[in-house]
Formats: C-alpha cells, structure tokens, sequence
C-alpha cells in the first residue's frame, strides 16, 4: 500500500466530553460483557470431541472458550485474557513452542510433566505452574489417562495490541551467549540517569532504556497437596472472618504487584459450608474454575448457579458481586484476575465494602479485614 492508499485517522471532536465518571460510586460496569458460565457438561463434551480428534501435526488438542462480546483480534473469555482447554492422550506430546505470552496452566484432570524453559515440571490433578514469556515449552503425558488443562494467558490482550507472536518448534538460542555488535564500547561508557528538578524528574540515556536492570522470570510450580494442606486451615477462621479465605499463588517476580505472571494472579479459594460473602467490586476482572463444591454467585442483582466443574466469568469489571457455597461440603475454586496489570497502570479501582469510598489499589492505602480480632 503507497502512502497516498494509507488509511486515513477517524477525527473525532470531544470539546467538552469527560473523560469518565468523577464519581467511582455511580460508575457501572460494561453491560455488553455480562457472566457467562461453560458448565461442566459443556467441558465434559469438549474434552470427548478432542480426544476423538486424530492427533494434530503440532499434538495440541486444544479449544478456546471465548466470551461472545470478544473481538477478533482479542479472543479472551474477559477482556484481556484468554482461556483455552487442551487434551492430551495417554503417550503423547506436543511440539516444543515459544510465545511472548505468559501462561498459567492447571491440570484439571490426570497427570504429566511440562518441560519450560530449562525445568521440567511433574504434575498432577489440580497443581498449578506458570509459563515465562518467551520459555520454549513441550507437554507430555506418561500417565494412563486422559491429560486435561485449562490454560489461562495474555494472549487475548497482545493480539489485541498486534503483537502476540507466536513459533512453532522454534531453534533454542541462548540470549546471555550473543555477543556485542563489533565495535561496541557499551561497557565502557556509563552514562547515568540523572535528576533535573526537585520534583524527582529525571533523564535516562538510550543506552539503559534499551538494557534495563534484568530481572530473571522463573517457571514456578504450586503443588495442589502442599497449597491444600495450608488452605484448609482457613476454615478455622470462622463465620465471622469479613475477607475471603484464600492463598495468593505468589510469583516474587512481579513483587507488589501481587502476581502469578505480571499480568494476572491465580488465588485457590475455600468456602466453607453455608459462608455467604460480602459484596464488593472492583476493576480487574474474575474467572472462576470450581472444582470441588457447589454455590451461587450474585452480579449486579442478578443469581448464578454453579456446581464443581464449572468454569464462569463471575466478576465482570467493577460488576458489584458476592458469593456463597450451600450447605455440604466445602467450595475449591481457581480465580484468575488481572489485578496486576491493574495495580501497575494505576487504575485498581477496588470498593471492599459498599459503603466506604473506593481505593486504587497500589497506590492508596488498601483495606483491612479482621482477621486480627476473629
């Protein structure tokens, strides 16, 4: 296409338009992305129709869940995030790939290992692991059944921006061994960033910004029977705990963030029999894997059924909701939110209780539960 064929920028005057709302209580969330619930008959299907399915050249079964308000590019069951359900048969393997997306993998379904970057990862029935971005990554399965996984990533926001880049079977290079381009005095030369005012407004030279600090990116394993064997002792907390009884799975990389990848957490929930919780609301959006328990969720006025096996868009942005598990046993699930994401671009709008003034999160003081007192 010739410049005089480039397509030309739509023009749009908002003289006098607000940004948004000044008020965060009278904000409402998006109405074209409402909860969606995939049930596990539909789940349950899926897994059949793949395992069915003759292997793929690249050996991944895999289908994506996607919200009916995504676009296209930007297939994610929230905006932003994408969920996908792979299968893989007893003796298989998939090809070794490698994007720029970062993963979080959960095995809801018989066993395998995952070779990430260079560690090797031995899992079982709902252990969790994260994939760095850009670690070439192969599944296997060496057990007798079925390998299924739900594979939550930031896929859906790269393509959005036009940069998700993916490679099949890629050549393994090793960054750290590339030498400088001939001629290069970087070692040399130490130009510093500097201050400029009182304010603390500095300048950074070229050369830092395109060499950061690094800081390695690991490929973490939270072990189900571990996480389990610490998060049932939340239920001692009682009916009076106000918070939520869960564990962050914690990446110190992404350090007050608050991840399991910079750009999303993955927290395992108890809910104890009859536990009702109060409604708050915040920016970062919620997806809910149960897979033990049943209950029900109310957003924005309106009741969910869910059942264990369910996976379910509960929390729109800044959508008021709450939870709550029916009598039993007790409620696990595996919440996905962008919160980090959120924290870090300053717009964690977080409302812990409907009656207090909503905080940005990161920025602000956040909230405090009482669980000192109960």
């Amino acid at each position: 296409m010739s410049e005089s064929e480039a397509p030309l920028p739509q023009l749009l005057n908002v003289t006098g338009e607000r940004d948004g709302p000044c008020d965060p209580g009278r904000a409402k969330p998006a109405k074209d992305w409402p909860p969606v619930t995939i049930t596990r008959e539909m789940i349950d299907e899926q897994i059949e129709m793949l395992a069915d399915q003759p292997r793929p050249a690249n050996g991944r079964r895999q289908v994506m869940f996607v919200h009916p308000s995504a676009p296209a590019p930007g297939r994610g069951l929230t905006p932003g995030v994408r969920v996908t359900l792979d299968v893989l048969k007893p003796g298989e393997e998939t090809v070794p790939v490698r994007q720029n997306a970062t993963q979080v993998n959960f095995c809801i379904r018989g066993s395998g290992r995952a070779r990430v970057g260079g560690r090797t990862i031995e899992y079982g029935q709902y252990d969790v692991w994260n994939h760095p971005s850009y670690a070439i990554y192969q599944h296997f399965n060496d057990g007798s059944d079925l390998q299924v996984r739900l594979t939550y990533s930031n896929a859906a926001l790269l393509e959005m921006m036009r940069v998700h880049l993916v490679e099949e079977d890629p050549v393994e290079t090793d960054a750290a061994g590339v030498a400088e381009p001939a001629g290069s005095t970087a070692e040399s030369i130490e130009l510093p960033t500097f201050t400029i005012g009182d304010d603390g407004a500095a300048l950074m030279p070229y050369e830092t910004l395109i060499s950061p600090p690094a800081v390695p990116s690991n490929c973490l394993h939270w072990p189900w029977q571990t996480v389990k064997e610490n998060l049932d002792k939340l239920a001692a907390l009682g009916e009076r705990y106000q918070g939520r009884r869960l564990y962050l799975l914690f990446n110190p990389r992404t350090d007050r963030f608050n991840g399991t990848t910079p750009n999303f957490f993955s927290t395992i929930t108890i809910r104890p029999p009859g536990i009702v919780d109060k409604p708050h609301r915040h920016v970062s959006s919620a997806i809910n894997y149960y897979f033990r328990g049943a209950g029900y969720s109310r957003v924005e006025g309106k009741r969910y059924e869910w059942k264990a096996g369910d996976l379910m868009v509960s929390a729109p942005g800044w959508a008021v909701h709450n939870h709550a598990s029916y009598d039993g046993e007790p409620v696990y699930e595996l919440t996905i939110q962008d919160q980090p994401l959120n924290i870090y671009m300053e717009s964690l709008l977080w409302q812990e209780d409907l009656s207090l003034p909503a905080r940005i999160l990161g920025t602000d003081e956040g909230f405090a539960t009482n669980r000192a007192s109960s």
